[in-house]
């Protein structure tokens, strides 16, 4: 009995305990294995990092609306329900290049651009080219209120249930199309600009140049 007690003091306490050195190891062995386990993870990180930055280098599609006519391609023919003016069919103003500006009402750029637009249309340019309107807004009077309160002098025209909105590619406002001729769409801004200004005139110009016009009607 007594030979049975010595060995328990010796050994440090109870059978079955715990002794310092065997909580050491066990520490040693959860660092270890916590240490694996953030190893394991770092490979996915960088690989879900380096999939973000590749993503962030990929251009961005611009989607397009149903039915629109892409640059080069004629637009079809539609009538045009005048807001400021009678309708008129979309094919009346071929034989001249025609400008498109598409807007709405409750679009605070399509505002700001809308006075340099009327004043484009009054310059004498070597293209002859006409401008019109095309508001998207849902209630014509909205439009109309508009166009009323900044004395609008161009043709403004309403669209319906998406028909040239979806047709031009108006993804958002301000839209404007350049169209030659013969009905060709050369080229789509987007955004406000100053019509009348400087940088303008030379994009007008560079889409009209080299395309003939006929006299205006």
């Amino acid at each position: 009995m007594l030979r049975h007690q010595d060995t328990q003091q010796n050994s440090g306490g109870p059978v079955g305990s715990s002794t310092a050195t065997d909580v050491d190891h066990r520490s040693r062995a959860e660092r270890h294995t916590t240490s694996a386990r953030s190893s394991s993870w770092l490979p996915k990180i960088l690989y879900l990092a380096l999939l973000l930055w590749l993503a962030a280098l990929t251009p961005v599609a611009v989607a397009k609306t149903p039915g629109e006519v892409a640059i080069g391609e004629a637009l079809r023919d539609a009538t045009l329900l005048g807001l400021n003016g009678p309708a008129r069919r979309l094919s009346e103003f071929r034989g001249r290049p025609l400008i498109i500006n598409v807007w709405a009402s409750w679009c605070a750029p399509c505002r700001q651009e809308m006075a340099s637009l009327e004043r484009l249309a009054w310059q004498e340019h070597p293209a002859k080219f006409a401008v019109i309107g095309i508001s998207t807004d849902d209630y014509p009077e909205k439009a109309q209120r508009l166009l009323k309160s900044t004395n609008a002098t161009i043709s403004h025209y309403i669209d319906r249930q998406l028909q040239m909105e979806n047709m031009l590619g108006a993804t958002h406002l301000p839209l404007t199309v350049l169209v030659d001729a013969d009905g060709r769409v050369v080229a789509k801004v987007y955004g406000a600009k100053e019509w009348d200004g400087p940088e303008a005139l030379k994009l007008i110009d560079k889409a009209f140049r080299s395309r003939t016009s006929a006299p205006p009607r």
